[in-house]
């Protein structure tokens, strides 16, 4: 099958910053790849997302897979080459995958302290994946000129938090890569850039221990008054999404109504 639509593909679709990107994308036309995890518990999430991206008018295609197993990825990307027919291809890659380890590097508990294994998953589900997607996308011309990319980061890549060292590591090589990739993809005229959100209430958040307080926190800073939406990061991508931003890339772009330019 030919296709002649737009077409985002939304790593981490199902909720959060991702799941209201594709709202907030079909509502501009783009028909939504959604690749998610979810158990059976939340996957009513990833079906209310799809439903609303068809509401729109666009088509949903959604997976339930790991995003970081290499040979799902393979899969999933074979599926939508063969869906988008000859010369389709992605307008938009968003990662905002947020599953890692939250555990303190150096713990008075034996059992308290992250592991190589958890550090290292962190860092390829929420940075390196991100690489590995790009990489396969292009082989498959999934990505050409024109794309634009997008992936979530937060001030968690310059600043501490207990437990959050692993993720804080994770955010920053992202923000490298992305760098890497930016400068690379150039020549292909392929944009990507990462969306610094503000402090934002959602699932991965909740997570946090102590996260209470990181709210709090940003409430009382950010001088727009209010905390960041799922929402506000998903009109800013919709809006940098535009093809007239072209020339944008290898940046991280703030998306927090003021609150990173308080001390």
């Amino acid at each position: 099958m030919q296709s002649a639509r737009k077409w985002a593909l939304i790593l981490g679709a199902s909720s959060g910053f991702g799941g209201a990107t594709a709202l907030e994308l079909a509502r501009s036309g783009f028909s939504i790849i959604g690749v998610h995890l979810d158990r059976r518990s939340t996957l009513p999430n990833a079906e209310a997302i799809a439903d609303g991206v068809r509401h729109q008018g666009g088509e949903a295609l959604f997976f339930n897979i790991n995003a970081a197993d290499p040979e799902k990825r393979a899969e999933v990307l074979d599926q939508v080459k063969s869906h988008l027919g000859a010369g389709g291809f992605v307008n938009v890659l968003m990662h905002s995958l947020a599953f890692g380890t939250l555990r303190s590097y150096v713990s008075d508990s034996t059992d308290g302290s992250v592991t190589q294994k958890q550090m290292e998953m962190t860092l390829d589900v929420m940075a390196h994946s991100l690489v590995y997607w790009v990489q396969d996308m292009v082989a498959r011309e999934l990505l050409r000129k024109g794309s634009k990319a997008f992936a979530m980061t937060s001030s968690g890549s310059t600043r501490v938090w207990p437990t959050y060292g692993p993720v804080s590591a994770a955010k920053t090589a992202l923000e490298s890569h992305i760098r890497q990739l930016a400068f690379e993809l150039a020549p292909k005229g392929v944009a990507i850039n990462a969306i610094r959100a503000g402090v934002t209430h959602t699932p991965a958040l909740d997570k946090i221990p102590g996260h209470e307080a990181l709210l709090e926190g940003a409430l009382s800073r950010n001088p727009s008054g209010r905390l960041t939406r799922p929402e506000d990061v998903a009109c800013a991508i919709a809006a940098l999404s535009d093809d007239r931003t072209y020339w944008m890339t290898g940046n991280v772009i703030g998306v927090d109504g003021g609150e990173d330019i308080v001390g």
